[in-house]
This record gives structure tokens, sequence and C-alpha cells, in this order.
């Protein structure tokens, strides 16, 4: 069955897809060229590779226009880099801004002495992991990764050891989260595709996501010791300016309240809209606890009333807004400074912001491209003619297109897409939500220069691209295989549950 179903495919997007990738890896590693630089042009270099005769490109207007074939090439890359901006840019703007104010103010350092104090030197890696996998539910991964890398800087510079350690325990713990838990995009698209109840997806995806970030930390204490990351200033804070606060007396830093809540609110206020929009479809559908949220508001009217400013509030951008009105307050509080000062400290993290920005734009544009030049069809052809365990094809299709195009949600809405007509007939063996976590965990399966996580990690960490993948790509590939052997494993043990 494979072998008709491979004579039948057009091998062409996956020619287009490996001379790309080459042309990224020579062009950053050979020939030194900027990130930026390289992704743009090997997305148009794969726009060009696509050969098509036109392309139909979405206009401001909403209107679709016709373009010829190297124009649209262009315009295509330019709509990409845009689409994504769209989504990243004021976020990471914002949280580049609370991440400076946390690591000036001594918020950062002031809430990593509670650490250590509650949890013990040895344990703070710990700390971060589990920390960041509960505060992740709700949270997109680049968010949270700029709201926690100011800790990890600050244990670093506190204990003088282990940042490696400090910065992959929250990249497991939140990259798990993000492809297991609703409210995620991914995680949603799946559970829809699937036909999965939301709170048997969460259950699962929690357990199962707890039990792989549990070996995940081996994995990171592994790589802590084989790569040693040292401490660079980022975001216009130096390292003279970290030394002199982890050196300050606690009694000369912020209060922890007002060093958490920077942090802590925005996660809160977007969790609010999540709970706000699970109430209002529970009580649609009758659910217990839905339909009394409800009629505590006083009914569907004033409910829809409230959840409106939820909505609004709890908008990741206005969130954030919120959060870092009140680090620039503390920031300005604890040390005396006046609005001149303060402008003054706030260009350095919008700098550094902008080139994040950037880069991610420019993996976003070429994620685009792979996907114009028909990649995810491609693999999906190819997937039709496996006669494996659903539950591996599912991770291995959601693999291969996340390493493909480099967006996780988009490998989890293409592979689900592709695994739910299988369904039929109950050939699955198992219960429907070990096809939903193997998808997910196939969908972190080797992050590269193609994800914009990469670059998020890459550039508020401070690590070089090596680095990076010495680390960041390592750590993901090896929760991604984890995460299939306990998928596979429970549906074995527990097949139904």
């Amino acid at each position: 069955m494979f072998i008709l179903a491979a004579t039948s495919a057009s091998y062409w997007p996956f020619v287009v897809l490996a001379i790309s990738v080459a042309f990224i890896i020579i062009g950053i590693s050979v020939l030194r060229m900027h990130a930026f630089v390289a992704l743009i042009l090997a997305a148009m270099l794969a726009g060009l590779l696509t050969n098509k005769d036109s392309w139909d490109i979405v206009q401001k207007d909403g209107k679709v226009k016709a373009m010829s074939s190297m124009v649209g090439v262009v315009e295509m890359v330019s709509k990409g880099l845009g689409d994504t901006a769209r989504d990243i840019a004021i976020s990471i703007a914002l949280a580049a801004i609370i991440g400076m104010c946390l690591m000036e103010s001594g918020g950062a350092d002031k809430v990593v002495r509670r650490f250590l104090a509650f949890f013990g030197e040895k344990r703070a890696g710990w700390a971060l992991l589990w920390s960041t996998f509960i505060l992740s539910a709700p949270i997109f991964f680049d968010t949270m990764f700029m709201l926690m890398a100011p800790l990890a800087m600050a244990l670093r510079m506190r204990t003088g050891k282990d940042y490696t350690l400090y910065i992959l325990a929250v990249c497991c713990g939140g990259t798990v989260t993000h492809s297991m838990t609703v409210p995620h995009p991914g995680p949603v698209a799946v559970v829809d595709d699937l036909h999965l109840n939301v709170g048997e997806s969460i259950i699962g995806g929690l357990v199962i996501g707890a039990i792989t970030c549990t070996f995940g930390f081996m994995v990171s204490k592994w790589l802590n010791k084989r790569t040693e990351v040292p401490l660079r200033a980022t975001g216009g804070v130096s390292l003279d300016d970290l030394k002199g606060v982890s050196a300050k007396p606690e009694s000369e830093l912020p209060s922890f309240f007002w060093s958490m809540t920077p942090v802590i609110l925005p996660i809160l206020l977007i969790s609010l809209t999540t709970v706000f929009e699970l109430a209002h479809k529970g009580a649609a559908t009758g659910a217990g606890w839905g339909v009394a949220m409800v009629n505590a508001f006083g009914g569907d009217k004033s409910f829809t009333a409230v959840r409106a400013w939820v909505d609004f509030i709890g908008h990741k951008n206005i969130a954030l807004l919120i959060g870092a009105a009140i680090s620039l307050w503390v920031l300005a509080k604890q040390r005396g400074f006046g609005l001149k000062k303060v402008e003054e400290l706030v260009g350095p993290p919008l700098e550094t912001a902008g080139m994040i920005i950037l880069i991610t734009s420019a993996g976003g544009a070429f994620g685009l491209a792979l996907r114009s030049a028909g990649v995810g069809d491609a693999v999906k052809v190819l997937a039709q003619g496996y006669s494996l365990n659903l539950v591996l094809l599912g991770w291995i299709v959601a693999a291969v297109v996340r390493v493909a195009q480099g967006s996780a949600t988009v490998a989890m809405l293409t592979t689900s897409s592709i695994m739910a007509p299988m369904l039929v007939g109950g050939q699955l063996g198992c219960h429907p939500v070990y096809l939903f976590t193997a998808i997910g965990f196939g969908a972190m399966f080797c992050s590269w220069m193609n994800d914009s996580g990469f670059w998020v990690v890459n550039r508020l960490s401070g690590m070089t691209e090596k680095e990076t993948l010495r680390t960041w790509t390592l750590q993901l590939t090896a929760d991604s295989i984890i995460g299939l052997l306990v998928t596979l494993t429970l549906s074995k043990l527990l097949p139904m549950v």
C-alpha cells in the first residue's frame, strides 16, 4: 500500500524543503548570514522553487489578487512576515520591558531568593520546571518564556552555575503544556477533529505531560553537564547591573508581592478569559458548572456584558501592558528613577525586542512558503499509505510537518485533519486521548531555525545559534520521543482509561 501511495505522490515539495533547509544551515553557519536575512532569502527561494504560474495574495481590503510568479513570491513572503508580526510584536515588546524592569529593580532576584529559601538551591531547577508547567497552561510559550527567562538569569547570578539547566527547565515545562492543553490553539483543533471531550483531553494531557516533564528534566540535567552556556547581557541589562542587584541586601529589593505581580497578573488575566469562555460554552451545552457561573452573574445578558470586559483586559496585549505599567512603576519607585531615566532604560530592551520580532516573523514567512510549496499535502498523501499503529503514525506525521514548517500549532492542525478520517471503524484500539497526546508530542519534535520559539529562546537567553541547537533543539526532541514512549506504554497498559 505504501509503495502505491509513494509512487503517486509528488516528491518535489520535499526537494523544496531540503534545498531551503540546506540554504538556511549553510547561510547561517558557513556564510555567517544574519538569521533574518537567511530566513527571508530561504522563504523566497522556497517560493521560487514551488514554480507556481501565479499566486493568490489576500490584500488589505480582504480581496484576493492574482499575481505573477516572481512578484507573487515576494508578496507571499511579505504577507507571511506581516501575519506573524501582527500576532507577536506587541507581546514581545511589552514582555521585554517587563523582563528589564524585573532585572533592574531587583524583582527577579527577590523571587529567586524566595525560591531558594523555600525549595533549596539543589531543587531550584525543579521549582522552575513545575512553576512553568502550571503557569503556562493557558499561556503561549513565547510569552511564558519571556516572563520566566529573567528568573532563570537571576538564579544563575545567585547560584553561579547551571544556567543551561534553568533555561531548559522553563523550556521543558512551557513547551509540553503548549502542545498538551486546551485552550492553546493546536490542542483545541485536535480535540475538535478527534471529537474528544475537553475535560478528558486536559486531564490526559496534564498527566502524560507531567510524566514526560519528569523524565525530560533528567535530560535537562544531562544537557546542563555537557553544554555550559555562560550568562550574557541581553535586553539592555548588563552583567555589571545584574551583579550589582544580586549583591544588594534583601531589604533594598522590592517586596515579593510587587516582584511577582508583573508576571502573575498578566497570567491570571489571560487565564480568566479562558474560564469565562469555557463557562459560556458549558452553559450553552447545559453543563452544570457553566450554567451556575452564568446564573451567578444574573443570566446570559449580564454574563456576556461582563465577559466583554474580561476579554478586553485578558487579551494578551492588554494583560502584558498592565504588567509592564506595574513593572515600570516598581522600578521607578524602588530605584528612585524619574521619567527620563526610565525612558533611557526602556530603549535597549525594545531594540532587542525589535530584532526578535524581525527574526521570528521571518521564520513565519519561511513556514508559509513551505506550506505554499505543498509540503503538508505531500506528507498527507504519503501518510495514507502507512500500515502502522495509528498512535505512532500520528506522532510521525506531526513530527515531519513540524520539522518541515516550524510551527507546532500548524503541525497539530495538519496532522489532526489527516488522522481524523482514519479513526472510522474503531481502528485505533485505545482511547483517542492517546492519539491526541501523540500528535502533540510529535509537534514538539526537533525545533530548529524555522520555529519562532527557537529564536525567542536564542535571543532572550543570550545563547548562540549553535548553543541553542545543542540545548533547546535536543531538549524538545528528547521530550517528544519520551512523550511518545509514555503515550504508547499507557495505551497498552490502560487502553480505554
